[in-house]
C-alpha cells in the first residue's frame, strides 16, 4: 500500500510547529529532515521508506552513530505527527529502533593538569569587561557544570548574589530550579556584572558585529571557549568542563552517586553510572598493569 507525502516538503514549518518541544530541539528537527525527505523523493515513499532510511543511514560512513539516531529521530517525529494530523493513514515508524549506541564517553572532559593551565592562564589576564565576561562563563561551567543551554538561558533576575543562588531552566524542563553558586562563581558573576554594566535582560549577550546586544547563543559560547582552549594547546570540547564537574563531584563524594546527581541534575543516574565506571577502571589501572610486570617481548 502506498502513503501519500502530497505537499509535506511545502509543510515543514507546520509539521514541526505543531510538536510540544522546545525551539532549539524544533530547529535541530527542521534541521535534518532534508536529508529524509530527499530519500523518499528518490526512493518513493510507502510503509517499509522508513525502515529502508535506517538501512541508508546505516551505510554512511561519516556520520556517528549519534548522529545517525539524530537524523532517524528527526524523520520518526515528521511521519509520526503526519499520522497524528491525519496526513498519513499509518505510523510506519512502529517496531523500528534506534541505532545502538554505546553509551560509555566517548570523549573525556578536561584533565587535573589541563585545568591548571587554563586557571593559570585567566588569572594572568588584565581586569577587563571581557576578561570578566570570559571568566564568569568558565566559573559556571567548571564549577557548577552548567550545560552551554543553560548558560545562555540565564537572565540577570535569575542570579541571587546574596544568597548565591542561579535559577537554571535545564534540558528538558518546564521551570526554572535554584542551583547553589560556588563562592568563586558568584565573585566572577559580580565581577562581570559590575564591570560590563549589566543590569537586566540576558545574563550574556552576544558581542559580535551581526547580532550584538542580543542573547548569546551556544554556538558563541562555543567559539568563545575553543578559542581560549585552543590557544593553550586542549583538544577538547566546551562540554568538557562538564565531564570535568562531575568527575570531581563523584570523587570527592566518593561514588555517592544520589548526592552528586544533587548537583549535575542527571534525570537518571544510568548516565552518572557511566562517569562513576570510568573513575573506577582508571583507579584500577595500576594494579592491571603491574599484573603483567616483567612480561616484555
Amino acid at each position: 500500500m502506498n502513503l501519500s507525502l502530497t505537499n509535506t516538503q511545502d509543510n515543514i514549518e507546520q509539521v514541526f510547529n505543531s510538536l510540544d518541544v522546545t525551539e532549539s530541539t524544533r530547529a535541530d528537527y527542521k534541521a535534518r529532515i532534508g536529508m529524509f525527505l530527499t530519500f523518499v523523493s528518490e526512493s518513493g515513499f510507502n510503509r517499509n521508506s522508513f525502515l529502508s532510511y535506517k538501512r541508508h543511514l546505516a551505510k554512511k560512513t561519516d556520520f556517528t552513530v549519534s548522529t545517525k539516531n539524530k537524523y532517524l529521530a528527526s524523520a520518526r517525529v515528521f511521519v509520526k505527527e503526519l499520522n497524528r494530523q491525519g496526513v498519513l493513514p499509518a505510523d510506519i515508524t512502529q517496531n523500528i529502533k534506534g541505532f545502538s549506541q554505546n553509551k560509555k564517553h566517548k570523549k573525556d572532559g578536561l584533565n587535573e593538569s589541563e585545568m591548571s593551565l587554563l586557571v593559570e592562564n585567566m588569572q594572568g589576564l588584565s581586569d577587563t569587561p571581557k576578561n570578566n565576561r570570559l571568566k564568569a562563563i568558565l566559573g559556571l561551567l567548571a564549577l557548577q557544570g552548567l550545560r552551554q543551554v543553560e548558560i545562555i538561558r540565564l537572565d540577570v533576575s535569575d542570579i541571587d548574589l546574596v544568597a548565591k543562588v542561579a535559577f537554571v531552566l535545564g534540558k528538558g524542563r518546564d521551570d526554572k530550579e535554584p542551583v547553589d553558586l560556588h563562592p568563586e562563581t558568584a565573585r566572577l558573576i559580580k565581577d562581570y556584572l559590575a564591570s560590563n554594566k549589566v543590569k537586566s535582560g540576558a545574563l550574556f549577550q552576544s558581542q559580535s558585529n551581526n547580532s550584538k546586544n542580543k542573547r548569546l547563543t551556544t554556538r558563541g559560547l562555543r567559539q568563545m571557549i575553543k578559542r581560549v582552549l585552543t590557544n593553550l594547546g586542549i583538544n577538547k570540547s566546551t562540554h568538557g568542563f562538564r565531564h570535568y564537574f562531575t568527575t570531581k563531584m563523584i570523587k570527592s563524594y566518593k561514588g555517592d552517586l544520589l548526592e552528586v546527581a544533587g548537583y549535575t541534575r542527571h534525570k537518571s543516574l544510568e548516565m552518572l553510572q557511566v562517569y562513576f565506571d570510568k573513575v573506577k577502571r582508571e583507579a584500577d589501572l595500576p594494579r592491571y598493569y603491574s599484573t603483567f610486570e616483567g612480561v616484555s617481548f
